[in-house]
C-alpha cells in the first residue's frame, strides 16, 4: 500500500543560503498575514452587507504591492495559503482548534514548505539537497535513504540555531508478517509503560534528568535579559543574551529529541512483534489538570506514543483497540474477574480476597486491558 512518509535530516546551510532562508521565511509570514488580514475584512463586509460575495486573495495580488516576493519561491508562498486555507476548514469542524492566527517572526520555529516538480528537490551524492530558486546545493547530513518519489519539502529553522529539511515521500509500505501474538499496555509514571507480559519499561524522565542544568542556565538568560534592558539594548540585538537563548533551545531540543527517539523505538518493537495491541484511551488533557501530576505526565508523552503506534499499527496492518478510561482495570481480579474497588494510588500491590491471588497492580491492570481488548475486538468482528 502506498503511504506518504516523511524523512527529517540535518542542513548544514551557507551563510549566503541561510539569508535566502531568511527571506522565505519571512516572506511566506508576510503573505499568510496579509491573506488572513484580508479575508477578516472581507468577511466583515459580507457580514455588514449580505449581498456582496467574499474573494478571497490569492499570493499573486501582493506581488506588485511587495515586488521582494518575487525573489523567494512562488510555490512556497502558494503553499502558505493551503495552509491558511486548511486553518480556516479545521477551525469551522471544531470550534476547539480556535481561529487562525497572525504568524509571529518571534515563533521558535520558522519554516516553509516547497513541491517538487521534475526534479526541483532532489538528493545529490548523498551529500547535498537541491531546493528550487536556490542555485547552491545544501549540505545534508543523510542518515537514512528515503526509498519513495519526494513529494514535498518543508525546511526550518529551530530556535536552536539549527536548520532541518523535512521530504515527505510516497512509497510503498508492506505489511509486517503475521506474529500470533496480543499485547496489553498498561501507561503509567513510574513505569512508563507495563505490558501484560509481566515487562516494566522504566520511565527515563528526561525532562527532570536535565532540569537541574536548564534551571541553571534559563537563570542566567534572565539575567542577560535584564541587563541588556538596563543598558537599553533590544533583546534582537544583545548578543550574549541571544547566544544563551540559543543555548537553552539546544538543551530543550536535546530532551526532546531523547524523548522522541526513545517513543520511536518502543512503539516499532511493539508493532514488529505484536498483531493486536490492546491500551487504554486515557484523557490526558483531562489528567493534566491534576497540578500535582501535570508535570509528570506532559514529561512521559502518552499521548505521543499512543499516536505513533496507531500509525504505525495503520502502516503494517496491525490492529490497535482502545479500551475505555472508566474501564474499572485496577479493581478487577486477572485471575478469577472479583471487582474489587477502587483503591487509592499509594497501594501498589493487593491479594484478592476471593481466590487469594496476589497481584502487583500495573501488570493486573495491562492483563485486565488485553483481555478487555480481544473481548472488544471479538463483539466488533460479530457485528
Amino acid at each position: 500500500m502506498e503511504r506518504l512518509k516523511a524523512y527529517k535530516f540535518r542542513i548544514y546551510p551557507t551563510e549566503e543560503q541561510e539569508i535566502f532562508f531568511a527571506k522565505s521565511f519571512g516572506c511566506v509570514r508576510k503573505v499568510y498575514n496579509l491573506m488572513l488580514d484580508d479575508r477578516k475584512k472581507a468577511y466583515q463586509e459580507v457580514k455588514n452587507d449580505p449581498s456582496k460575495k467574499m474573494n478571497f486573495p490569492t499570493p499573486a495580488k501582493y506581488k506588485e504591492e511587495f515586488p521582494f516576493l518575487k525573489e523567494v519561491d512562488s510555490l512556497a508562498l502558494a503553499n502558505a495559503q493551503l495552509n491558511l486555507d486548511k486553518a480556516y476548514k479545521n477551525f469551522f469542524r471544531d470550534k476547539s482548534v480556535g481561529f487562525p492566527r497572525f504568524k509571529s517572526k518571534k515563533n521558535p520555529v520558522q519554516s516553509y514548505t516547497t513541491n517538487n516538480q521534475n526534479g526541483t528537490v532532489s538528493l545529490i551524492d548523498h551529500k547535498f539537497v537541491k531546493v528550487p530558486k536556490l542555485k547552491s546545493l545544501i549540505k545534508i547530513k543523510l542518515h537514512r535513504r528515503p526509498k519513495g518519489m519526494i513529494k514535498s519539502a518543508t525546511i526550518s529553522r529551530h530556535s536552536s540555531g539549527k536548520y532541518y529539511i523535512s521530504l515527505l515521500c510516497k512509497e510503498e509500505i508492506s505489511e509486517l508478517p503475521q506474529t500470533n501474538s496480543a499485547i496489553g499496555i498498561d501507561l503509567g509514571i513510574t513505569d512508563f509503560a507495563i505490558f501484560s507480559t509481566v515487562q516494566k519499561i522504566d520511565n527515563n524522565k528526561f525532562t527532570s534528568k536535565m532540569a537541574k542544568k536548564l534551571k541553571r542556565e534559563q537563570r542566567k538568560l534572565s539575567r542577560r535579559a535584564l541587563l541588556a534592558k538596563q543598558r537599553g539594548f533590544n533583546l534582537f540585538e544583545a548578543k550574549n543574551y541571544q547566544k544563551q537563548k540559543r543555548l537553552v533551545a539546544r538543551l530543550h531540543e536535546k530532551v526532546m529529541n531523547q524523548r522522541n527517539d526513545f517513543l520511536n523505538q518502543l512503539s516499532t518493537e511493539m508493532i514488529k512483534n505484536h498483531d493486536i495491541i490492546c491500551i487504554e484511551d486515557l484523557n490526558t488533557k483531562g489528567m493534566l489538570r491534576n497540578h500535582k501530576l501535570a508535570k509528570s505526565i506532559s514529561d512521559v508523552s502518552w499521548s505521543s506514543f499512543v499516536k505513533k503506534l496507531q500509525y504505525k499499527a495503520d502502516w503494517y496492518g496491525r490492529k490497535m483497540i482502545k479500551v475505555d478510561q472508566w474501564f474499572p482495570s485496577s479493581q478487577i481480579c486477572s485471575k478469577c474477574g472479583q471487582k474489587d474497588g477502587k483503591k487509592s494510588l499509594e497501594i501498589r500491590e493487593w491479594t484478592c480476597p476471593l481466590c487469594h491471588a496476589h497481584h502487583d497492580r500495573d501488570i493486573n491492570a495491562s492483563i485486565n486491558i488485553l483481555t478487555e481488548g480481544l473481548r472488544i475486538k471479538s463483539l466488533t468482528e460479530i457485528t
